[in-house]
């Protein structure tokens, strides 16, 4: 399976989440399933706007290379804009895991920092709560047990 984070922290933030789900629908990448809303801090700057995460289960022919190709260019469709790192934006498109392959060149999967988030591990929980994480191999309950308490209490299930 293939897994896809995608949140928006500004603007109508469930629009521009549903507006890229449609694009990359429309891209050749079939969505089998999607996550509920989770709502969380910003990371690091908990003063930005909160973010609004889900994570889609889907199935696709593209390389790696080419659906982060596709999922940049909807981001920038969408209105994302160039900015620092972390900066608030409009959509961010991430491949969180792609059948479970690892790849450092170009892009780097699984996406290296996604056992440390909780707007990734309680949405991709929903979807497959018998995920093993492609690198360290801990299943994913292990995972969202490592989370800080205050990760945990400060997301929300929208």
């Amino acid at each position: 399976m293939i897994y896809l984070g995608i949140g928006s922290n500004l603007g109508n933030r469930k629009k521009n989440i549903e507006i890229a789900k449609f694009e990359i629908a429309q891209k050749g990448v079939d969505i089998i399933n999607c996550s509920n809303f989770y709502e969380s801090l910003s990371w690091p700057n908990i003063n930005y706007p909160k973010f609004l995460n889900i994570v889609l289960r889907v199935d696709t022919n593209l390389t790696p290379l080419e659906l982060i190709k596709i999922c940049k260019n909807i981001e920038k469709s969408i209105g994302r804009k160039e900015s620092t790192r972390n900066a608030p934006r409009v959509c961010d498109i991430d491949i969180l895991d792609y059948k479970k392959k690892r790849i450092n060149n170009k892009i780097i999967l699984p996406h290296p920092r996604l056992h440390k988030r909780n707007f990734v591990l309680l949405p991709l929980f929903e979807l497959d709560k018998s995920w093993i994480h492609p690198v360290s191999k801990y299943h994913i309950k292990k995972l969202i047990f490592y989370l800080p308490n205050r990760d945990i209490r400060s997301i929300k299930q929208i």
